[in-house]
C-alpha cells in the first residue's frame, strides 16, 4: 500500500512539475512579446490554456510568475556553469562554458527579453537575489579566464565575461535568417576569439 501510495506522489509531482515549466514557458513568450505591465493574470491563463483564477494554483500572483522565470533561469545557469568547471579547466573550460551559455541563449529568447525588460518589476528581496545567482555565474567565468591570464584584473576579466554575455544574449534581436547550427558555431567562435584576443596577441609579440 506505501509502495502504491509513494509511486502516485511521485507521479502527481512530476506531472505538478511538468505542468510548471509550460506554465513558464508560457508566460515568459507572452511577457517577451507584451511586457510584463501589458499582460494580464487572464492573458497569462489563456496562454498556458487554463483560466486566469486557476493560475493561482501555482503562483500567487502575477509578479510570482515573473519571479519564477528569472530565478529558474538564474539557478540554472548557475548550476550549468558550476558542471561545467567541476569536469572541465584552462581552455577546455572555456570552451565548454561558451558553449554551454550559446544554448542556453539560443534555447531560451523569451526569458533574455523578459530579463532585459522586466527585471526591475520584481519585489527586491527576489531581485536582490536573482542578481546574487548572476554574479555568483559572471565569477565562475572570471575565474576560468584568470587561469588562463592570470596576470589581468579580475574588473578586466570581469567586463570581458560581460561583453560576451552581451553578444550571445544578443540572439533574440539579432533577426538573422541563417541556419542554427551556422549560427551557433559563428557565435561560439567570435565568444572564444574575442576572450582569448589577448593570449592571441601576446604570443606573435
Amino acid at each position: 500500500m506505501k509502495s502504491g501510495t509513494s509511486l502516485e506522489s511521485t507521479t502527481r509531482s512530476k506531472a505538478k512539475a511538468k505542468r510548471r515549466v509550460q506554465l513558464l514557458s508560457a508566460a515568459a513568450k507572452l511577457f517577451a512579446e507584451r511586457g510584463y505591465s501589458g499582460t494580464s493574470i487572464e492573458d497569462l491563463g489563456g496562454a498556458a490554456g487554463v483560466s486566469g483564477p486557476a493560475l493561482y494554483k501555482h503562483f500567487g500572483s502575477k509578479q510570482q510568475v515573473l519571479a519564477a522565470i528569472l530565478l529558474d533561469a538564474s539557478d540554472n545557469l548557475l548550476a550549468g556553469g558550476t558542471q561545467v568547471v567541476s569536469i572541465n579547466s584552462g581552455r577546455a573550460a572555456l570552451e565548454e562554458l561558451v558553449a554551454f551559455h550559446t544554448e542556453f541563449a539560443l534555447e531560451n529568447p523569451d526569458v533574455i527579453r523578459v530579463q532585459d525588460r522586466d527585471l526591475e518589476q520584481l519585489a527586491e528581496t527576489e531581485r536582490h537575489t536573482v542578481r546574487s545567482l548572476q554574479r555568483r555565474y559572471v565569477e565562475i567565468w572570471v575565474d576560468v579566464l584568470s587561469t588562463l591570464d592570470p596576470h589581468v584584473d579580475r574588473e578586466i576579466l570581469r567586463a570581458r565575461a560581460h561583453a560576451v554575455f552581451g553578444l550571445l544574449n544578443s540572439t533574440p534581436y539579432s533577426g538573422l535568417k541563417i541556419g542554427a547550427d551556422i549560427f551557433r558555431h559563428e557565435l561560439r567562435e567570435m565568444a572564444i576569439r574575442s576572450l582569448m584576443l589577448i593570449d592571441s596577441r601576446r604570443s606573435q609579440s
